[in-house]
């Protein structure tokens, strides 16, 4: 199944290198280009795309108020964020919002795909070390938890193993290696997962790995 690429950048260099390397992809097509936020959030509307590649710092609506909108319509879309710098607060903010997960600029072509499909699959783009550098540099910026309303209510309900399940997921572990580290079925830590994300009323992987570093689950370092 074609994987459908939207492209949200204020630099046209940047919509049409990406849009030649993905176009490039038999299993990835890009459906279209916005020029801001508000506009990608128009074109999310219209084109129902899987990914969008979403750059923060764009004129009108910026990328993390554009992907707290798409988030919230509760459409199919996933955003991944698009940055020039691996440690930027606004990363952090954009993953709160509900992104999936971040690529610097400067990522290869390679990267680029295998970033959209990651988060086109529904997992979140969390394993390389930069992005639990990111999350965990910007959990210290306050001294108290700043847990997400609906997942702080809901945080007592988790039980002993799918708190342990939801602290690998915030070290970077996939469900394999998850299932590795506690010796059970890959499926098993997929219930797991999921009964999690329900639970805590989050959207995905990426928003429970920020949930176990503001709650404290993992120790920032």
């Amino acid at each position: 199944m074609t994987i459908r690429v939207l492209i949200a950048d204020d630099q046209m260099m940047v919509r049409e290198g990406f849009s030649v390397l993905l176009n490039a992809m038999p299993d990835i097509e890009v459906v279209g280009e916005a020029v801001n936020g508000r506009e990608a959030v128009a074109r999310v509307r219209e084109l129902a795309p899987d990914v969008v590649l979403m750059d923060i710092r764009m004129p009108e609506l910026n990328g993390i108020e554009a992907t707290r909108e798409i988030v919230a319509a509760d459409g199919a879309a996933k955003v991944l964020v698009l940055t020039t710098f691996d440690l930027d607060e606004y990363v952090y903010q954009a993953l709160r919002a509900g992104a999936s997960g971040f690529l610097l600029k400067d990522a290869s072509a390679r990267q680029l795909a295998d970033g959209v499909r990651v988060v086109a699959s529904g997992e979140a783009l969390l394993a390389p070390s930069v992005t639990r550098r990111l999350i965990t540099e910007f959990s210290k910026l306050s001294e108290t938890p700043r847990l997400m309303p609906s997942a702080q209510a809901a945080y007592g309900d988790l039980t002993e193993r799918e708190t342990e399940v939801l602290v690998l997921i915030a070290q970077g572990l996939s469900n394999a290696e998850i299932a590795e580290r506690l010796v059970v079925a890959e499926s098993t830590i997929k219930t797991h997962v999921s009964r999690i994300l329900v639970k805590l009323g989050l959207r995905d992987r990426t928003q429970a790995a920020v949930f176990a570093y503001e709650a404290r689950l993992v120790t920032p370092g």
